[in-house]
């Protein structure tokens, strides 16, 4: 694992040195910065709170690297935030439950299949579609999880801490009625842990900013005038 963060740490000042006019997306908002480091009292009162244990990797960044800051989309959730079930609205009232265990073991959704119309009875399709929306979002679809990522447009990127996904991440797209499913925002052909999928994103993203680059390169050679050429 510390060969891993080491290769992450190389990276990340590798893809730094690529982009510096934030053209990676998200970039504009992390800068490229780590937030310091998590005190491991604070990583283990967390866990003695909600009788879990963390992933070993995401806890080794927590404590090596840093507390969220740059990372895949709009950036790494800091760890205080790994609890509020809405990234983009982070209320009180609206919190993960690690504590119990994550339900799905494969991608999950529902689709709304009311028994009427609402032009055959209007009152009996709303209690119906209340009815789904009530099971569709109910918080325990998400226990076991903590929220690391917003990918925006109301999606967000979970670790499982909690049940047979353990340290695997999860995308809860339910506000875009896409479900519940392992995550694939970078391409990924598996289920995928934390910190290679932190490295996948370093990857995809320092071969994003190569090909922009070369791009580039190739465009000003077959636009410039020859040297001697003044008109």
């Amino acid at each position: 694992m510390n060969n891993q963060l080491d290769n992450i740490k190389a990276k990340l000042e590798q893809l730094r040195k690529l982009d510096t006019n934030l053209e990676i997306f998200g970039s504009e908002k992390h800068r490229y910065t780590l937030n310091p480091t998590v005190p491991l009292d604070t990583i283990i009162q967390f866990e003695t709170k909600h009788k879990i244990t963390l992933p070993n990797e995401y806890v080794a960044f927590l404590t090596t690297l840093g507390n969220g800051g740059v990372g895949p989309f709009y950036g790494l959730e800091p760890f205080e935030n790994a609890i509020f079930g809405d990234l983009d609205y982070k209320r009180k009232d609206s919190l993960l439950n690690p504590s119990k265990p994550f339900l799905h073991k494969d991608a999950w959704n529902m689709e709304f299949e009311p028994t009427v119309s609402e032009e055959e009875n209007q009152e009996e399709y709303d209690r119906q579609y209340e009815e789904f929306t009530d099971l569709y979002f109910d918080s325990e679809q998400t226990n076991g999880v903590i929220a690391i990522c917003n990918y925006g447009c109301g999606i967000s990127l979970n670790l499982v801490v909690n049940g047979q996904e353990y340290g695997n991440i999860w995308t809860d797209d339910r506000g875009n009625d896409g479900g519940i499913y392992p995550t694939i925002q970078l391409g990924e052909k598996a289920k995928i842990n934390f910190l290679d999928w932190y490295e996948l994103w370093l990857d995809r993203s320092i071969s994003e900013m190569k090909m922009k680059l070369d791009t580039s390169k190739n465009t000003s050679n077959r636009t410039e005038k020859p040297w001697w050429k003044i008109w």
